[in-house]
């Protein structure tokens, strides 16, 4: 159940991971560089945001999605129907998409090459970090020929690797991961050919490679690099703004509790109960219901992570192993000519010391009873709707009551057929 969704890709040759590096040894805490207001690309230019993952793309997805109906009055158009069009981007990849979803078909992108191709000559802006999952060159050429042609400019925002890996681990689990932290590290960082139980996670995050691969189709004079510095909380949208000739402060961010990292108790939970799902054979379907949008989604939606909770501490030696790789991606990039916005040497800084140790046993993280009982009411409110046979409400607007109305009306129809 904890399969990748991925396709098949070239092995990550050796990353150079080793914990005592050279290069992981001499970087220190980068400098804040400001970033000048980028020049706006030419009018009529079809903006492809390709992610990678954790990125800040939910974030910008969300911004331009709330500007919708304000941005044409700039020339600007955002053709998705919905705030991030992953249907399409999967099939655009031939990706299955999350475990237990509904496999995307060829007709969600077509249906989203027809918005793009709706705006005409405006400009035109469209976000998935799915885009950074496309497998090969050929790929990359059909989405970028049929997205625009020589009209598409390719933006990727990059974060540093280290911040990247215990948010992309516990996304992963959400997918139905069973491997704790520090193994799936190992697997990752140390264990070739660094592909398992995720390939997808060096498809996306060998962050040089990544630009590489789009640079090979479209050239490096119609690519960006974004370093996103997370000290700078809005200027990932100003940037977005500067590139597309918007007014500032046009893009705002717009809450999504939804899109919330799990603590290390909540990721354990979860992880454990894949465990529990894989060994008892249950049905994707179930978990993709139940799961990942009844129990997970509720818990995310109704409780926020406090002080007390328990963080995901990455041990030094997979630091030091990431920092490494930063220097090297961020110098592969330099070198590739394409336009970076902000300061590569974010991409290999030193994470500044958190205010706890940096192992923490997985032992301290206790999920609160308030937390495990949320969750375990959205998997019942997510049951509740499916056996009503129709659209399950979401489940933090489903009242209690009308829960247990639900519920023993299905009961009761189960003992009837007895």
């Amino acid at each position: 159940m904890e399969t990748d969704c991925t396709n098949n890709e070239a092995r990550v040759n050796d990353p150079q991971v080793i914990a005592g590096h050279p290069a992981a040894r001499s970087l220190t805490t980068a400098g804040s560089r400001p970033l000048a207001p980028p020049t706006p690309l030419p009018a009529g230019t079809r903006l492809l945001h390709i992610g990678p993952h954790k990125t800040g793309t939910t974030a910008v997805q969300g911004a331009l999605f709330a500007a919708k109906e304000r941005m044409p009055a700039y020339g600007v158009e955002f053709p998705a129907t919905s705030r991030h069009p992953m249907q399409a981007v999967l099939a655009a990849c031939a990706r299955p998409g999350m475990i237990g979803d509904t496999r995307p078909t060829e007709g969600h992108w077509n249906r989203l090459v027809e918005q793009g191709n709706a705006t005409g000559r405006s400009t035109s802006v469209i976000s998935s970090e799915f885009f950074a999952d496309a497998p090969d060159d050929a790929t990359i050429a059909r989405i970028v020929e049929r997205l625009g042609g020589d009209r598409v400019h390719v933006l990727v925002t990059l974060r540093p690797l280290v911040r990247i890996m215990p948010s992309q681990w516990q996304q992963y689990v959400q997918n139905g991961l069973r491997m704790g932290y520090e193994e799936w590290l190992e697997h990752m960082l140390r264990k070739e050919p660094h592909e398992k139980p995720n390939p997808s996670f060096w498809r996306r995050h060998r962050h040089d490679r990544l630009v590489e691969r789009w640079v090979r189709v479209v050239g490096a004079e119609r690519v960006t690099v974004v370093v996103v510095d997370d000290r700078d909380r809005d200027g990932l949208m100003r940037t977005f703004e500067g590139l597309l000739g918007l007014p500032a402060q046009l893009l705002r961010p717009v809450p999504d509790t939804a899109n919330r990292s799990l603590t290390l108790a909540e990721t354990e939970m979860l992880r454990n109960l894949n465990k529990e799902f894989r060994d008892n054979a249950l049905p994707d379907e179930l978990y993709s219901k139940l799961v990942r949008n009844g129990a997970v989604m509720h818990m995310k939606n109704t409780c926020s992570p406090t002080s007390r909770d328990v963080k995901i501490s990455t041990p030094a030696w997979a630091v030091e192993a990431a920092v490494a790789i930063g220097a090297e991606m961020a110098g592969r990039i330099e070198a590739m000519g394409v336009r970076v916005l902000g300061d590569p040497g974010l991409l290999s800084a030193l994470p500044k010391p958190a205010g706890q140790p940096v192992a923490q046993p997985v032992e301290e993280a206790r999920i609160a009873p308030e937390v495990a009982a949320q969750a375990l009411y959205g998997a019942l409110a997510a049951a509740a709707g499916e056996a009503g046979r129709h659209p399950a409400r979401p489940v933090h607007r489903t009242s209690s009551k009308e829960l247990v109305k639900v519920l023993g009306r299905r009961c009761l129809k189960r003992l009837r057929r007895h």
